[in-house]
């Protein structure tokens, strides 16, 4: 089950994402095992990602981001275009602090 956050926690990690570069691109096959596995891992190490989706059409993408977010069960922060900004926090020793 994600994390549910205020309001005011997501617009600080859309603030603290608005630099990242996309670490997982969702391409032609679209959400695979692989590809879910690879996002866990990034988000056990970042904990804040964002992800492009290269899909021609609106529903497409909004579908394979909501995917890849319930498999990886990790918030949806924000969704621009096709980047998508998750949230997962770490078990251990987390790295963001959110606002309370």
């Amino acid at each position: 089950m994600p994390i549910a956050l205020t309001a005011a926690q997501k617009r600080y990690l859309r603030g603290l994402a608005h630099d990242l570069k996309p670490v997982i691109l969702v391409g032609g096959k679209g959400v695979t095992d692989g590809l879910v596995a690879e996002t866990v891992s990034a988000l056990q190490i970042h904990e804040l990602i964002k992800v492009k989706v290269a899909a021609e059409d609106r529903e497409a993408r909004d579908l394979a981001i909501a995917t890849l977010a319930d498999a990886a069960d990790a918030a949806l922060i924000a969704r621009i275009g096709n980047i998508a900004v998750m949230f997962k926090p770490r078990t251990d020793k987390p790295l963001i602090a959110l606002p309370r």
